[in-house]
Parts: C-alpha cells; structure tokens; sequence
C-alpha cells in the first residue's frame, strides 16, 4: 500500500511541457473532429498530466554504505503502469495510480522494505506548486526475489488558473481566409499565446525521493 505525507520543499530539472501546442478549448469541437474551415481541431485537457521525471523512475539500495558495484546491489525498484484520472468540479482532482516492481540479490528470507516516492505539481513545466512525500511498502516471501504494491498520489489544480483567458482562446481559433493578412501568422508562435499556454499547463509529477547519490548513481550508471 502507498500512503501520502507531509508537503516538503523539492528542486527538479528542467521537464518539458506536456502537450504544448495542443489547444485547451472546453465545450468545443471533438478531438480530431473537422470544422467548418477544413481545419483540424486539437485538445488539450486542462487537467494535470502525470509523467515520470527523468531519473526518477528507479531507485536501487546497496549492501553496504559507499558502495555503488553491482556485487553490492540489494535491491532495485521502478515505477510502471502509471495512470492517471482527472474530477472535473470548482478544482482539478488528479489521481495517479502506479505500480512499483521489485527485485533483490538475497531471497534467503522474509523481507519488507519501505520506499519513499514523492508527488509534485509543476506549472509551466519548472515551477514546483507543492511536493508531497508518500511510502511505498513491498513484501518479499521468503524464497521469493520479486515483489510489487500499488501505490497512489492525487493533486488539486485551481480550475481557473489551468483554463486559457478569453482573449487567448479567440486568438487561437479566430477564422483566417487566404489573402488576410494575419492569414500566415500562426498563432501559437505569438508570445502572449505561448505564454498563455504555458502559464496554464500543470503536471503531476511521480518519482521515487531520491538521496543525491542516488540521483547521481542513476545519472551516471
């Protein structure tokens, strides 16, 4: 089982934006449906998008302090089957469901090992809203070397803040004949629609909390 604790400052690299150049237009046409101009419209739900971060996905415990070659490797985990729903009310309820996948070096005996993983909200693809930090328990049967659980992690989205204003969502489906002079601009290339877009992206983020040397173990290995 997964459980959820205290919110907790967090520092993450860059993450690129999920679905961008999509449009974020509530009550409009059908995804991939034509309109009347010929053209193809796209949406993008304003709900938060879960993803795993780079790095982040994996963790592996060692035998021994110091030591990071493989004769020292207790366990390693991942994060997989990540999925995500999204409650559409006065705020945007996030729940992310995953799977963690274990495998140790010595199944001699019963064994159960706790791993923390952590929840972020990140708006316009850098900005951290608020982290939270849950555990994830396995229980390995003696003889066993594999073991799962399922753990979860939810977020609140303000409906208003992830929602386009008015004047961007009207750039962005304004109707363009040939010959117009505005009729070659493309929208999304105009900085206040990009930065309307951006502004209004969030993601729920899923990692495990890793130690610096773990970050660093995973990032050189």
């Amino acid at each position: 089982m997964g459980q959820s604790k205290e919110y907790l400052p967090v520092k993450l690299s860059h993450i690129a934006l999920t679905g961008m150049l999509a449009l974020a237009l509530a009550g409009c046409s059908r995804r991939g449906e034509i309109d009347a101009t010929g053209g193809i419209v796209a949406v993008r739900s304003a709900c938060p998008t879960a993803a795993i971060p780079a790095q982040t996905g994996d963790i592996t415990l060692f035998t021994a302090p110091g030591r990071t070659d493989a004769a020292a490797i207790d366990v390693v985990a991942d994060i997989t089957n990540l999925r995500s729903t999204c409650a559409d009310g006065a705020q945007f309820y996030t729940e992310a469901t995953f799977t963690v996948n274990a495998r140790r070096s010595d199944a001699s005996a019963a064994r159960q090992v706790t791993l923390p993983y952590f929840s972020a909200v990140v708006r316009g693809g850098n900005a951290v809203i608020a982290k939270r930090v849950g555990q994830v328990t396995l229980n390995f049967a003696a003889g066993d070397y594999r073991a799962s659980a399922q753990a979860k992690a939810g977020s609140y989205v303000d409906k208003a803040a992830a929602t386009l204003p008015a004047e961007i969502q009207q750039k962005i489906t304004a109707k363009r004949k040939a010959g117009d002079a505005d009729a070659a601009i493309d929208p999304f290339a105009q900085p206040d629609v990009k930065a309307a877009l951006q502004k209004t992206s969030f993601e729920l983020l899923v990692g495990f909390n890793l130690t610096q040397d773990q970050l660093r173990y995973n990032a050189t290995r």
